[in-house]
């Protein structure tokens, strides 16, 4: 079972490939990458060839260009033409720039990227540039379960009901058919036909089928604790219900982890066997007591957090249940428990999130928050509650910049996801969906964050080379968010990218020749008196660089290379 968090399947797929080739495949890599490397070479060359072809050309018709007769023939065929012909020209050509220019536009507002220019260095940059591509590291990105996920029946299947947006993503779901799978299947239990079922319905992408599967199971085995935890997390229309089925779950996993408790020593099955049950307890568990939170039974919640926290099975390292008891005891305001979880979670050796920075903030701005005025701070400076408080919004902040907009209701927040990122916009979500309530509940937090906020930037290294309190700011965020949040929320992204080149060069193409176009149709004379002024502007320096050129260079300068 794994204990440590998943990459997300682009990292996944570039681990798979780095791995380390038999000999047999460093040969047959070898040849293609010696063949472009010479491709590359030769590419290089044919640059240095077409420039010196260019030159030659040059010198070599430099007679004939001044030749009277070849720009009479020119001026000739330019009289032939017709202002119509120039409107037409100039505004087909606005008008494939602003196609172009809103194809771009589109492509960056959906994946955060140019396409012109990640086409550009997908296929041409490797050939012209000759990068290696081995020696491009992967960044890393890990994707967390939400400790505060959301039950599909009851809350996620609501949402869809009233809005018929998807909450989910079918890569989020994916995670979480992983982690079930992980959690709640072992070999030992091959052959019994109730937990086959649930292996394959964990797989079912179809939440009908899911639910199908589950009754199917309790059919065969009506103590199947997965099925009904299935039944408790997707079919369960209310709270109620899905405290009702896991209660009943957890009678049946309690009597299984006591009878694999007393064997689990005896083979290598029933300790997988006993590793399963107890998994299944601790999951069951851990939801019960979110049920409780959720139906307000806050104390008992709070004994099943406290109880659940001193476990240390492995997989407590991916539930990160402190967390749920930090929010159940900030809604109860018992802000001096918050304070000595916090003390047990917030060490520099321990992995942070949005809950401990931003908890650890929101402590320090109570201490403030009713007597604090920005106006006379400024003033008389900062005492050194305000100094503290200060430090740990801007500490908060380099961890995750997402959450202040969040936070002070500047952007709308959607239902969390499944799985979030740390640091990421998922994260974000999550944190703000939860936890507002509790900055609005003491009395001027937000003011305070409102004032302080951005000041954090200041601090913070840009580009984000190296970072302040943190690790730089990871680069794949924003495409691990697009992939767990999502299409109708617009993922907020740090730092802020400019628009691309290419959507600033067509639009200032497209619009340069819509206005030429105009131009020509109501004053063509002017108009044509206008660029013949701006050519010859051109023509003068080119013309007078190459009569220099002609005094450098002898007249026979083509014998003398053709007989080298």
């Amino acid at each position: 079972m794994p204990d440590v968090p998943r990459s997300s399947a682009r990292q996944q797929r570039a681990a798979t490939t780095a791995r380390q080739p038999s000999p047999v495949t460093i040969v047959c890599v070898s040849r293609p990458a010696m063949a472009k490397e010479a491709i590359y070479w030769i590419w290089k060359k044919l640059w240095w060839a077409w420039y010196l072809a260019i030159t030659m050309m040059v010198c070599y018709s430099r007679e004939y260009i001044r030749k009277k007769g070849v720009w009479d023939a020119v001026a000739d065929f330019m009289e032939t033409l017709t202002p119509k012909f120039y409107i037409a020209l100039t505004a087909t050509s606005s008008f494939i720039s602003f196609l172009i220019m809103v194809s771009e536009w589109m492509y960056f507002q959906k994946y955060g990227v140019s396409f012109i220019e990640q086409f550009s260095l997908n296929y041409i940059s490797p050939w012209i540039g000759g990068g290696n591509d081995n020696n491009q590291q992967v960044p890393e990105c890990k994707v967390w379960r939400n400790p505060l996920g959301l039950f599909r029946g009851a809350e996620y299947a609501r949402y869809y009901n009233v809005t018929k947006r998807d909450p989910l993503t079918f890569y989020d779901m994916n995670l979480s058919a992983q982690d079930h799978q992980a959690f709640f299947i072992c070999d030992a239990d091959s052959g019994k036909p109730d937990y086959e079922i649930m292996q394959a319905a964990w797989r079912e992408r179809v939440p009908a089928a899911r639910v199908k599967a589950a009754h199917l199971a309790l059919e065969k085995n009506s103590e199947c604790v997965t099925a009904l935890i299935m039944l408790a997390e997707e079919e369960a229309p209310t709270m109620v219900k899905v405290e009702k089925i896991l209660r009943k779950a957890l009678k049946i996993a309690e009597a299984n982890y006591k009878k694999t408790q007393k064997s689990h020593h005896v083979d290598a099955n029933a300790e997988m066997k006993h590793r399963r049950d107890l998994n299944v307890l601790i999951y069951i568990r851990r939801r019960i007591a979110m049920c409780c939170r959720k139906l307000r039974k806050l104390k008992e919640a709070i004994k099943m957090f406290r109880d659940l926290s001193k476990e240390m099975p492995p997989i407590m390292n991916i539930l990160n249940v402190h967390e749920n008891l930090i929010e159940v005891l900030l809604e109860t305001q018992s802000y001096a428990d918050v304070q000595s979880v916090l003390a047990k979670y917030d060490d520099i050796n321990l992995p942070k999130s949005a809950v401990i920075c931003y908890t650890s903030a929101l402590l320090k701005i109570r201490v403030i928050a009713d007597k604090y005025n920005a106006g006379n701070a400024s003033k008389r400076g900062f005492n050194q509650a305000e100094e503290i408080a200060i430090e740990a919004i801007h500490r908060a902040v380099e961890f995750n910049p997402h959450v202040p907009k969040y936070l002070l209701e500047m952007k709308s927040y959607i239902l969390p996801p499944e799985h979030i990122l740390k640091r990421g916009d998922s994260e974000a979500v999550a944190y703000a969906f939860f936890h507002l309530a509790h900055w609005k509940r003491i009395k001027g937090a937000l003011s305070v964050l409102n004032v302080m906020w951005e000041s954090a930037f200041d601090q913070i290294p840009y580009p984000l080379e190296k970072g302040y309190l943190f690790h730089p700011y990871p680069a794949c965020t924003e495409l691990a968010d697009r992939e767990l949040l999502p299409s109708h929320h617009k993922v907020s992204v740090f730092p802020k990218k400019d628009l691309p080149f290419f959507i600033h060069f067509t639009a200032g193409l497209s619009s340069f020749s819509a206005l030429l176009a105009l131009m020509i149709y109501l004053h063509p004379q002017l108009t044509g008196n206008l660029v013949y002024i701006f050519c010859m502007w051109i023509i003068v320096p080119i013309n007078y660089c190459l009569d220099r050129l002609e005094t450098l260079l002898p007249n026979n300068i083509l014998d003398i290379i053709s007989n080298i």
